[in-house]
C-alpha cells in the first residue's frame, strides 16, 4: 500500500480548510452620504419581512452585521431610513461586502467576496431594462389595436422578445446552477404549456384544447420550483405562486381544492419546514376565505393535518379550540343533505323541515330584534310574496326564547311563510347549522340538499335563477 508524502498532506491540508465555508455571518456595508443612521437587515417569509439585525453606520458611512450563526439561505434585504432598501442573496458564503450610494444605491451597488451577489445585481439590472422593453412593446400594441399592419408586426415583435426574455431567464440559470440564484430565476420561468392537437371530427375542438391546456398549466404549475428546498421559504416568490394557484388557477369548487391540496402535500412532505409553511399557508388561506363552499376546504385541512398530529408546531389548546370549530361546520357543508328540523309553530302545529315539498327552501335563522335582522326580514318578506308560487318555501327559526316578541313581529309584519319555534333548542339547530349570529340563511334544494349558506337576501334572487339555469 501507497503513504502519502508528508509533505502532500502538509500542502493539501491549507487548501482544504480555505475550502471550507466560514461560520457565522458578517456582512460589511458602506453607504456612501449616510452616516450616523440605523440600518437593518431584514429577511423575506412568505409575504411579510421580518429584522433579524441592525447596526449603525458610522461617520464614515460604515457598518457590519454579524453573528456566530450562519443565517438561513434566501433573498435578505438591508433596510435604510425611510424603508428604502436593496436586496442581496445570503447563500452559503456569508462573509462579504456591500457599498453603494445613498442616493442612487441600486445603480451603484457593488459586493465584494460574493460572486453570488454580483451576479445578482448583474441579473437584476439586465432584467428590469428587459421589462422596460417590454412594457414599451405592449403598451405600442395598445395604442394600434385598430391598425391592422401595424399590429401584426408588433405583435409578432412583441412574442419575438418574450422569448428572448426566457432565454435570457435560462441562461442565467445554467451560468449558476445550482447556486441559489439558479432557483430563484428558475422559478420565474413560465411553463411552457404544449399546443395539443385534437382528433379531427372531435366535437368541439376548442373547448377540448383549452381543457387539456388547463390540466396541464394545473398539474405542471410547480415544475420550476423544487419544493424539497428550504431556501424557497426565505423569498416572496414561493407565496406568490401559491396564491396564484390557489386564487386563480384552481377552479374554486372544494372538490377540486382539496384534490390539489392532496397532491401539493404529497410533493412538500420530504421537508418538515416546507410543509409546515405550506400546511400554515392553506390553512390561513381558507379559514378567511370569503367564497361560499371554502369551509369545506378547511374541514378537510383540519382532520388531515391539524388534528392529525401532523401539525406538531400548534400547541393542545390550539387544536382543543380548532376541533370545537370543526364540530360546527362538520354537518352543514355545501352538498350535504340539511339535517331535519322538527319543532313547534306559530300555528301551534308541529313542522319538519323534510316535509316540505318544494324545488327551494330558505333556512332563515332570525331574531324580532337583532338589528340587521330588522333590515334583513323585510327585504325577505318582499322575496317570498313574489316567489312563493314559484317553488319557493321559507322555514324561519326563531333563535329567541321570548314568544311575545316572536309572536308580535309575526302578526304586526304579516310573516305567512312557516314559523319555526323552538326556545329550548331540543332540535340543535345551533349546532347542526352552526348558529352563531343572525341572520342567517341557508338554501335547500328539493332534497334538502345544502346549496348556499350564509347568502344575504339581497343575493338570493340571483342565485336561485343562475342555479335553475346551470344545475337544475
Amino acid at each position: 500500500m501507497k503513504k502519502l508524502n508528508p509533505l502532500i498532506i502538509l500542502i493539501l491540508f491549507p487548501l482544504i480548510a480555505c475550502s471550507q465555508v466560514k461560520p457565522g455571518y458578517e456582512i460589511r456595508i458602506t453607504i456612501n452620504g449616510l452616516r450616523d443612521s440605523s440600518i437593518y437587515l431584514a429577511y423575506h417569509y412568505g409575504d411579510k419581512q421580518y429584522i433579524t439585525d441592525t447596526t449603525r453606520l458610522d461617520t464614515k458611512g460604515q457598518g457590519v452585521f454579524s453573528g456566530k450563526e450562519s443565517l438561513p439561505q434566501g433573498i435578505y434585504m438591508v433596510v435604510l431610513p425611510g424603508r428604502k432598501y436593496f436586496e442581496v442573496l445570503m447563500a452559503e458564503n456569508q462573509h462579504f461586502s456591500a457599498s453603494c450610494n445613498h442616493a442612487d444605491f441600486f445603480n451603484t451597488l457593488k459586493f465584494s467576496g460574493s460572486d453570488i451577489n454580483s451576479a445578482f445585481i448583474d441579473y437584476q439590472k439586465h432584467w428590469v431594462l428587459m421589462q422596460k422593453e417590454a412594457t414599451s412593446i405592449a403598451n405600442r400594441v395598445r395604442e394600434n389595436k385598430t391598425n391592422s399592419d401595424s399590429l401584426k408586426i408588433l405583435v409578432a415583435k412583441q412574442k419575438e422578445y418574450e422569448e428572448q426574455m426566457k432565454s435570457y431567464l435560462r441562461n442565467v440559470v445554467k451560468k449558476n446552477e445550482p447556486n441559489l440564484l439558479a432557483v430563484l430565476v428558475r422559478s420565474m420561468l413560465p411553463l411552457e404549456v404544449p399546443d395539443f392537437n385534437v382528433p379531427a371530427g372531435t366535437h368541439n375542438p376548442d373547448s377540448v384544447k383549452w381543457v387539456r391546456k388547463y390540466n396541464y398549466n394545473k398539474d405542471h404549475f410547480f415544475d420550476n420550483i423544487d419544493l424539497a428546498d428550504e431556501r424557497i421559504l426565505r423569498t416572496p416568490i414561493f407565496q406568490a405562486r401559491l396564491d396564484a394557484f390557489f386564487r386563480n388557477v384552481v377552479i374554486q369548487s372544494p372538490d377540486s381544492i382539496n384534490r390539489e391540496i392532496d397532491k401539493l402535500i404529497r410533493k412538500c412532505e420530504t421537508n418538515p419546514k416546507i410543509f409546515q409553511f405550506v400546511s400554515v399557508y392553506l390553512f390561513n388561506h381558507f379559514r378567511e376565505s370569503e367564497i361560499m363552499g371554502h369551509d369545506a376546504v378547511l374541514v378537510k385541512l383540519a382532520d388531515d393535518i391539524y388534528l392529525s398530529g401532523k401539525a406538531d408546531w400548534v400547541t393542545q389548546e390550539f387544536k382543543d379550540d380548532l376541533r370545537k370549530q370543526v364540530e360546527l361546520l362538520r354537518h352543514n357543508l355545501i352538498g350535504m343533505k340539511a339535517q331535519n328540523l322538527v319543532m313547534d309553530s306559530y300555528k301551534g302545529i308541529f313542522v319538519a323541515l323534510d316535509d316540505i315539498d318544494k324545488e327551494f327552501t330558505i333556512l332563515y335563522f332570525w331574531e324580532p330584534n337583532c338589528g340587521h335582522c330588522k333590515e334583513a326580514t323585510p327585504k325577505l318578506k318582499a322575496y317570498y310574496d313574489k316567489a312563493r308560487n314559484d317553488g319557493i318555501e321559507i322555514f324561519s327559526v326563531c333563535t329567541t326564547s321570548n314568544k311575545q316578541e316572536w309572536t308580535k313581529y309575526i302578526e304586526d309584519n304579516n310573516l305567512t311563510w312557516i314559523n319555526g319555534w323552538d326556545p329550548n333548542r331540543s332540535t340543535h339547530f345551533d349546532y347542526y347549522y352552526n348558529v352563531q349570529s343572525t341572520p342567517m340563511i341557508y338554501i335547500l334544494d328539493r332534497n334538502k340538499k345544502i346549496i348556499a349558506k350564509k347568502l344575504s337576501v339581497d343575493d338570493i334572487p340571483s342565485f336561485i335563477e343562475n342555479y335553475r339555469k346551470y344545475f337544475r
